[in-house]
Parts: C-alpha cells; structure tokens; sequence
C-alpha cells in the first residue's frame, strides 16, 4: 500500500469518526429546539411558577443555576489554579506528588452523587450549612476542583521551559517569573479548564438534589444560606414527577438550560482566543 492510499485511509477514517460524533449531537439539538422553541416567551423566562409548575415561568430556576454557577467558581477557581500552580511548579517529582496527581485524576471520575452525598453530610449536617446556596455551591466546587487542577497543571507544564529561563535569568524571581510569564502564556489552557469544571457543574443534578435544590420554591434566594430552585433538578422534577406537563414546557426548560450552557461556552472560547492570538510561541 503507497503512502498516499493509508494517508487517504485514515483521513476517510478519521472523517467517518468526526461525523458519528457531531452528527447525533447536531441532531439532539435541533430536536431540543424544535420541541422546546414555542415554550419560550418572556413569561417564561421571568416568571415565577405556579399551579404547581404548570404554569407561570422558570425565573427562580434560571436565577438558581446562574448563581450557584458562579458560587461554584468562588469556592474552586482560586483553589484549583493555586494547586495546579504549586504541582507544576514548586512541588518535587516524588512518590507523594505521584500519588496526589493520581488522587486528582481518580476524584474527577468519581461519580456526581457520591459528591451530593459528601456534601450533605459535611457542609449540610456536619458543619450545618443547611439545604442552602453556600451548601451547594462548596459541593459542586469540591466536583469541579479536580478537572481545574487537571488541565491548569497540564497548561501550566505546556509553557516553554525558556520562558522561565529567560526571565530567571534576567533577575526575576520564580513566583514573578510565574506571574508575569508563565500565566499568561497558560491562560488559554486554564480557561479551557474552568469551562469544563463549570459547565459540568450547572448541569448537574445529583450534588444540589443533596444540598440546595428546592422542590417549588416560587421565589428568588436573598442570602447564601436560602435555597433554590435550579434547571437540572427543576427539569428532572418537571419531567417525572408532575403529571400532566406539557411537553413544549420541559423542552423549553431544556432548551434554556442548553442555552445558558452553550452561552458560556461561546463567551469563554471568545476570551480564550482572544489569550490565545497573544501567545508567544
């Protein structure tokens, strides 16, 4: 076989796999959408619920996942690119290190309810935060934690070894050298990161059905220690335990939440190309 047939061969291979992949996931969407686009209206979107969610708009569901999104980026971002940092750029190569890089590797596959259950039984009971905001959002910031590590470090590590050299060399010193070099050099691969811990986080379910969401709470939260209502979980309860839900309703609340995800997606590929065309090498 000529070296042009296999190049051929594997790029109609690789084609086929890219189209087995988007394709579905095209086709979900545009189902989504269909279903779900004549359930949204400005009621819906800054409504409160009634008639047992029935009726009325999703607003406290919207609020709920925005917030507890953002709680979630408070209790891990600092945190994850702080531990990255030192793995990366402090810490020796031992066996301990060894062993903490394949603890974090391990936390990020353990499963979202085992997250719920250990929040529930350390910030809801233990520390007795209660079903509430600051609950959830330190839960949901425990799941993300070890994906944030993960490709912070992986960044961190990408950035040429002459960058450093280069600024030690000329009377930086090592946490100057990280500051001012290596960080932004790794910027767009954090960003990366934080995306994935964050959108995994507000489309989840079991961690806030442990900590924070509420049933039907026609109301907005007006402190850390309320609860809330949040898309995923008010999309699983609209969908199996309210009888007689009109389906445009939960496609709609699908769509809003596959909006609100996809929103954040495009913002951050924004800032992080915009990182990106100032990268060095």
């Amino acid at each position: 076989m000529s070296r042009q047939t296999s190049q051929k061969i594997a790029f109609a291979l690789l084609t086929a796999a890219t189209v087995v992949v988007v394709v579905p996931i095209v086709l979900v969407i545009i189902y989504i959408i269909a279903q779900g686009i004549g359930a949204i209206n400005w009621e819906f979107l800054t409504a409160m619920p009634r008639s047992g969610m029935r009726k009325g708009g999703i607003l406290p569901a919207i609020v709920g996942t925005v917030v507890l999104t953002l709680g979630t980026a408070i209790a891990s971002i600092p945190l994850a690119i702080g531990a990255a940092i030192y793995l990366a750029e402090y810490a020796r190569d031992t066996w301990l290190t060894r062993l903490i890089r394949l603890a974090i590797i391990n936390l990020a596959g353990i499963p979202s309810v085992v997250y719920g259950l250990f929040g529930l039984g350390l910030f809801v009971l233990f520390l007795r935060l209660g079903t509430s905001l600051i609950a959830g959002s330190l839960t949901l910031g425990l799941m993300t934690l070890p994906v944030v590590i993960s490709t912070a470090e992986e960044a961190i590590l990408a950035v040429p070894q002459s960058f450093r050299v280069v600024s030690i060399s000329l009377g930086g010193t090592r946490w100057q050298t990280i500051r001012h070099q290596v960080l932004p050099q790794a910027l767009p691969g954090i960003l990366t990161g934080v995306l994935l811990g964050l959108e995994r986080a507000a489309g989840e379910t079991a961690p806030i059905l442990f900590t924070v969401a509420a049933f039907y709470l026609p109301r907005l939260p007006h402190s850390p220690f309320d609860q809330t209502m949040a898309l995923p979980y008010h999309l699983y309860v609209i969908s199996t335990q309210v009888p007689g839900m009109p389906i445009n309703v939960q496609y709609g609340t699908a769509l809003v939440l596959l909006i609100l995800v996809l929103s954040m997606n495009v913002v951050a590929t924004l800032i992080r190309s915009r990182f990106r065309r100032r990268r060095q090498w």
